[in-house]
């Protein structure tokens, strides 16, 4: 052994891989589309690496060992939320463990933990990647262990090596030395970060290879730090080896299946789903060609004459309209004058904002008196003035071809207040709008029953009567499902306003999902504002009025909302109940301060301070990486004056939500999204009242801010 390589025997293993392999350079980050048993970007087995997925990446790994009883299952959601920073979420069923004396007797233990890990370094020629690493650090600390590791690809990265340090369970074999004491007790509710252990107690050395023999299949071997104490201990799982081994073939991008040898006496098997919020399901997209812009001929636009001819004015209108209408954009109000045209648009298809404007422009270029040189284009959301942005005719027509950087320089978005308000259209009130289609409620991360659900059938309706107003309404009807089976938690101390929703799914017969009026206005500059009165949501009725501030050029948004509420019957029809309950009254009054930014790199940020339904004061913070295709990835986490025992399990509303844009799964633009929530057990902690219309989220697609990150499709 040379003397680069000298070292203890306990770190032998990871020495040889990290110091004695040869160095090639990686053409690229260390990156992977494997995940490992615990769902994490890794191309090892159990222990951690430092590769990450690539950026945008959104996988969801399930892998299972053992048999029968003992058999152990772990879904994994991981999200790569930057190119050095991988996030994952863990719903664990592990089977065959000897309850802890004093804790409630179980066949299975259901478990929920979160991990993280940070790359410190990326690889160069001469020097690994190195990442820091937290498994279970919000939880009951049953996965709780910390890493540091290092990832070397050698042989034009046909091999990488991997080895490093690990505390907790990364810590519990062959441990060769402690960084202090660790509190190795099993938190009942979780929930809590576990700071007080991080990179304490016992320190053991880990190491694995991984060869990638073809593009599609990579075998992996490591040795395991990881002493699996409490399992062997419950009889659940015999450790004959610290060895592990697998293989993992790629069926295609987003499909892989994984196997596995585990410690000399099990066997495993994963399989991995992956997608990338960054990339488009079809590529290009299958949307219509848009319309050419129309050239003038030259001289054309000193003549005036049409300006004395209502028939010329009403036929350009009319050409106007029936143009937009192809493409998805109904004309909410028309003036032309003599060298300029202002137009309120309503978009019904463009879930980007900056292509329905562009197609507005190319139509108006086609079908308006060639003396109209400058184009309002201003848009309409719930019957409001939200951005309008101003072009020249003689600029869409000298850079039809050129990048759409280029129009962006010349164009001016700003507040519709400071634009003049042209005549409305006579369709534009009353209009009806309707939809019927499948819904789908589930409840998961019930101890009694991991997954629950309720389908059927949904009515949704808008009648838009005047400006600003709209009465709006869903009736749903169960088809199938399961939801009813829920029980109540134990009483808290506070008023029950979330954990009985499972009376809420006692019925059969139709529900009235909300039955709401609303007015939606423009108080003055930069400001909007919102009264909403009716069976708000499917627990409460009552009133909510809020204002926002948003700039058009800010990353900045303000807003307030206040609510009147009183509870709704359980049949979910027109009655309402008591605010007295057996645990407490239900305030009449709650409401929220909030704060909006936009961080940038799509990250954008939103806390909400003040009293929530039960009258607990606190505050939520949502973070939310939104892409340029209407990918929207987060978490947020409330944290009131409520203590975590009073809570109940989880210690503090915490969840993660996805929207996903139908135009990306289909390739033709739509403003359809599909919502996913995964949270812990409804409880009456942190509960907000769910108003649909808030502003911030009508409004800020239409700003500046936001059309400038997807104005590459202005001309599209």
């Amino acid at each position: 052994m040379t003397a680069k390589c000298k070292t203890s025997a306990k770190m032998a293993a990871a020495a040889a891989l990290l110091g004695c392999a040869p160095f090639t350079a990686s053409a690229d980050p260390l990156t992977t589309e494997q995940t490992n048993m615990y769902g994490t970007p890794g191309s090892l087995i159990d222990m951690p690496t430092s590769e990450m997925a690539p950026d945008g990446q959104l996988s969801t790994t399930v892998s299972a060992y053992g048999m029968g009883s003992n058999l152990s299952t772990r879904t994994t959601l991981t999200f790569q939320v930057l190119p050095k920073l991988s996030a994952s979420f863990r719903y664990s069923a592990i089977g065959g463990l000897v309850p802890i004396p004093g804790r409630p007797a179980f066949d299975t233990l259901y478990d929920r933990s979160f991990d993280i890990k940070y790359r410190l370094f990326n690889e160069t020629r001469y020097r690994p990647a190195v990442s820091i690493g937290l498994r279970d650090f919000i939880g009951t600390g049953i996965y709780s262990g910390e890493y540091i590791v290092a990832t070397k690809s050698v042989l034009d990265d046909k091999l990488r090596f991997s080895g490093g340090l690990g505390w907790g369970r990364l810590g519990s074999y062959a441990s060769f030395g402690s960084t202090g004491t660790r509190p190795n007790e099993t938190l009942g509710k979780g929930g809590i970060p576990t700071y007080d252990r991080w990179f304490r107690g016992d320190v053991g050395a880990f190491a694995g290879v991984s060869w990638k023999a073809t593009e599609r299949l990579t075998f992996s071997a490591e040795y395991s730090s990881d002493a699996y104490d409490r399992e062997v201990s419950s009889n659940a799982l015999t450790r004959r080896t610290p060895w592990n081994f697998g293989v993992s073939y790629r069926v295609s991008e987003a499909l892989a299946f994984n196997a596995y040898a585990l410690h000399g006496d099990e066997i495993g098997a994963s399989f991995t789903l992956s997608i990338n919020a960054k990339e488009p399901a079809v590529i290009g997209g299958a949307e219509s060609a848009p319309l050419p812009v129309s050239p003038r001929a030259a001289g054309s636009a000193s003549d005036l004459g049409w300006t004395s001819d209502e028939s010329r004015k009403t036929s350009a209108k009319a050409t106007l309209t029936q143009l937009l209408d192809r493409e998805g954009i109904k004309t909410h109000a028309l003036s032309l004058e003599a060298r300029e045209a202002h137009i309120q648009i309503r978009n019904t298809r463009y879930d980007v904002r900056a292509q329905a404007v562009g197609r507005t422009a190319r139509a108006m270029t086609r079908s308006l008196p060639a003396s109209v040189e400058v184009f309002t284009i201003t848009q309409v959301v719930d019957g409001i003035p939200t951005s309008t942005t101003r072009l020249s005719r003689s600029d869409l027509e000298r850079l039809e071809n050129a990048p759409a950087a280029e129009i962006l320089e010349v164009a001016r978005i700003t507040d519709p207040v400071e634009a003049p308000q042209p005549s409305l259209m006579p369709d534009a009130y009353p209009r009806f709008e309707y939809g019927i289609g499948p819904y789908l409620r589930f409840s998961v991360f019930d101890p009694e029953n991991p997954v629950r659900y309720n389908a059927g059938i949904k009515a949704q309706a808008n009648y838009h009567f005047a400006p600003g107003w709209v009465v709006s309404g869903a009736v749903s009807q169960k088809v199938i499902g399961n939801l009813d089976d829920v029980s109540l938690p134990g009483a808290s101390g506070l008023p029950r306003v979330r954990s009985n929703v499972a009376l809420y799914n006692r019925t059969d017969e139709p529900t009235i999902d909300y039955l709401t009026v609303s007015k939606y206005g423009r108080p003055g500059r930069n400001f909007y504002s919102r009264v909403s009165a009716g069976y708000l949501e499917r627990m409460y009725a009552g009133l909510s009025g809020e204002i926002l501030w948003k700039p058009q050029d800010s990353r900045v948004a303000l807003g307030a909302e206040i609510n009147y509420v009183q509870p709704r019957d359980y049949d979910q029809q027109f009655g309402l109940r008591s605010r007295s309950t057996p645990n407490g009254t239900i305030p009449e009054w709650n409401g929220h301060v909030s704060a909006y930014y936009d961080v940038g790199y799509g990250f954008h940020t939103q806390l909400d301070v003040g009293q929530y339904l039960a009258g607990d004061f606190g505050a939520t913070l949502s973070v939310d990486r939104v892409f340029a295709n209407g990918w929207s990835i987060g978490a947020y986490a409330t944290k009131t004056d409520v203590s975590s025992d009073t809570f109940g399990e989880g210690s503090f509303d915490k969840g993660i939500r996805i929207d996903i844009p139908l135009s990306w799964g289909i390739g033709t633009p739509t403003l359809q999204k599909s919502r996913t929530v995964l949270k812990s057990l409804s409880r009456d902690g942190g509960a907000r009242l769910e108003v649909d219309g808030r502003l911030y989220d009508r409004v800020k697609d239409t700003h500046a801010t936001e059309m400038a990150k997807s104005w590459g499709k202005f001309w599209r």
